[in-house]
């Protein structure tokens, strides 16, 4: 696969006095003195941070200032992947850092500002939540919590869930949480892996207007958890404590100030899962010190959040993005925590709460931007949004028509920061930088500390070509293991197997020779076509940008027996034609792509499936209509919609029979 050659225009430059003012442009001072190096641009400065990971990591830590118990020994003492150790002998706590005051506190600023779909509010200032995080601290320590017990949660993003996880932190425990739009099975499959001491549950939530019970799911999650030593019962919906848990309120009665308690930096701060769709979820554990490093890294330099900035992301507590958000309380910054629905009212509502909160960052997904501009928003005429400065979308590539969208109807002087990484690292591993310009449809960067590289099927670098996304140097907020995989040899198979002590992230990526980046979808559903590889996002790129399309999902049957047919599945939006839209579609993509990339058959659906964390569902699908039984190739548990899913691959196999006959009669 090959990219394009021609150099896209530029949607957004940093100014002069953007880039003098940018932290990154002081943490390059900071290094300058500290090394006697200059780092003439960015490309310079990464140049440096993978090459010298040490050297680079050392300088974070002493930049931020990281409040150490016990100094570490060294920085990078085994760079060797799997099994890099980060600042053995050093011990620190993440709640610490947290809930620091800061330097030169904005008066009247508050740390946390938390809003529920109706509208309702609650501001937090980081005394309050000091307060909040010590009665918690309190409360567990008496059920029973000490360092390196877990604590699991079932909570929406609100402030439940974030004064949770901090006094979990700050004891030395593990905290791990679900969304409780998941369903029972989903939830068990999770926490019952790493054996918790406390429970955290709400009794419901509201989404779209509608209140949702989740009482049931509840009581079999804790029939299934047998090392529960206490439940903790949350009334969101109002409902009575359950027998057997004790209430939020008695859980905070005891007043106590929060403590600290140091560990080790490799020592285990939560567990996230990943999708699970072909298996039990992967319980991936991230180190204190590797998140701690990493975020501070990422928020300060990547994002340049800071004292008196406002970030808000939509997320549930179910994705990495909500681990992500709350690190804005390391730098300083106002986090914006919403609970609900991003369309109700209707789609406005994200756009309203960044113009009433004045929000600095403001953080999406692509399919929320593609949404957004379908339903034909135009944000910036009806909202005062100058307050935002930088837009971040993640979760999927957002189409160049995206980055239109964003330039034309939110703000021609923002910065538009795609960017990705995922569950893995929990962070970006390409993204933006306030100092490098934004490129139509491209991701700016490689980020600092993270060693991206595209490599051909030989291991061979690729610039200008699409190739495998790997990772060539360790990172601090790679898994420090997962639960459970007393040999390592589950990681091992999950990143290190192909390219041996190298790290397969499991994306197509083509690395320009600008620097920037364009993520070509995942690499385990390539389109092969007559010998051309092509990676989906590029498919849904051209697809999505039809009007009429308002979704999209594709699978190619080849196997290694021959090539079979390439199927289209489309959400169509309202009044739209099939007939006409499969024209379209077709004759677009012959143009935009290539002849041998035109669908077999375009097929209208009610929706494309997806897993829980939103992504689409092409490698299952495309085993399934391989043959594969449906049990086997997929998990039920982890699709946001099963029934609907029943109902897509139910018309996907009809489709496939149609177009193998079809293939049949001709050949």
């Amino acid at each position: 696969m090959t990219g394009n050659d021609v150099v896209p225009e530029v949607l957004w430059s940093p100014s002069k006095e953007r880039i003098a003012r940018a932290a990154i442009t002081d943490f390059a001072d900071f290094v300058s003195d500290r090394t006697g190096r200059t780092f003439d641009d960015y490309a310079a400065l990464w140049d440096y941070s993978t090459g010298e990971p040490a050297d680079f990591w050392g300088a974070i830590a002493d930049y931020f200032q990281v409040r150490w118990h016990e100094q570490p020994t060294e920085v990078l003492p085994d760079v060797s992947m799997p099994g890099a150790r980060w600042f053995p002998g050093g011990t620190l706590n993440y709640a610490e850092h947290a809930l620091a005051e800061p330097a030169e506190p904005v008066a009247g600023e508050p740390a946390i500002i938390a809003v529920a779909e109706d509208g309702s509010e609650q501001q937090l200032t980081r005394a309050d939540l000091r307060r909040q995080v010590g009665a918690v601290q309190a409360g567990l320590r008496r059920l029973g919590v000490g360092q390196g017990d877990r604590v699991v949660a079932l909570v929406p993003n609100t402030v439940h869930a974030l004064v949770g996880f901090l006094a979990t932190a700050a004891l030395g425990a593990v905290w791990s949480s679900c969304s409780p739009d998941f369903g029972a099975p989903s939830v068990i499959d999770r926490f019952t892996q790493i054996s918790p001491t406390v429970l955290i549950a709400v009794d419901g939530y509201r989404y779209g207007g509608k209140a949702f019970p989740v009482a049931e799911t509840v009581t079999k999650l804790r029939e299934a958890l047998p090392s529960l030593a206490g439940a903790v019962h949350v009334p969101a919906l109002g409902t009575d404590v359950p027998a057997g848990m004790i209430g939020w309120d008695e859980l905070t009665a005891q007043a106590a100030e929060q403590t600290f308690t140091p560990v080790p930096f490799d020592a285990p701060l939560w567990v996230l899962y990943s999708s699970g769709t072909t298996g039990l979820p992967k319980p991936i554990v991230h180190s204190v010190g590797g998140i701690l490093v990493e975020h501070l890294k990422s928020l300060r330099l990547h994002w340049d959040l800071g004292r008196g900035d406002r970030f808000l992301w939509f997320t549930t507590t179910g994705w990495m993005m909500w681990n992500f958000l709350i690190g804005g309380l390391l730098v300083d910054a106002t986090v914006i925590l919403y609970d609900g629905s991003p369309g109700h009212p209707d789609l406005m509502t994200l756009w309203r709460l960044a113009e009433k909160h004045r929000v600095t960052l403001f953080g999406t997904s692509a399919p929320f931007v593609a949404a957004s501009q379908k339903a034909g928003l135009r944000p910036a005429a009806e909202l005062d949004l100058s307050s935002v400065t930088a837009i971040g979308s993640t979760g999927s590539p957002l189409s160049t028509s995206g980055f239109r969208w964003i330039r034309d109807e939110v703000g021609a002087d923002i910065q538009i920061a795609s960017f990705s990484g995922g569950t893995d690292v929990c962070t970006g591993v390409v993204g933006g930088a306030p100092t490098v310009p934004v490129w139509m449809g491209e991701i700016s960067c490689r980020a600092l500390g993270a060693k991206v590289e595209s490599y051909s099927p030989t291991g061979e670098p690729l610039i200008d070509e699409v190739g495998e996304l790997v990772i060539t140097a360790p990172m601090p907020s790679m898994p420090v293991f997962f639960w459970g995989d007393e040999d390592g040899s589950r990681l091992r198979d999950s990143y290190f197997d192909d390219y041996p002590g190298v790290w397969r992230h499991g994306d197509w990526i083509r690395i320009t020779s600008r620097g920037s980046c364009v993520i070509e979808g995942r690499s385990d559903a390539t389109l092969n076509r007559g010998g051309v590889r092509m990676g989906t996002a590029e498919f849904y790129r051209v697809v999505e940008s039809l009007h009429e399309v308002a979704d999209s999902l594709v699978v190619d049957t080849s196997t290694a027996a021959g090539e079979g047919d390439l199927l289209l599945f489309v959400v169509l939006a309202p009044d739209a034609d099939p007939v006409a839209v499969t024209g379209s579609v077709k004759k677009l993509i012959r143009q935009e792509l290539s002849p041998r990339h035109v669908p077999g058959a375009v097929v209208a659906v009610p929706a494309v499936p997806r897993t829980l964390n939103g992504k689409k569902c092409e490698v299952p699908v495309k085993r399934i209509l391989g043959g594969m039984a449906v049990d086997t190739a997929v998990s039920r548990d982890a699709l946001a919609d099963p029934a609907g899913f029943d109902e897509f691959i139910r018309v996907a196999q009809e489709s496939a029979n149609r177009s193998a006959a079809g293939r049949g009669s001709t050949g």
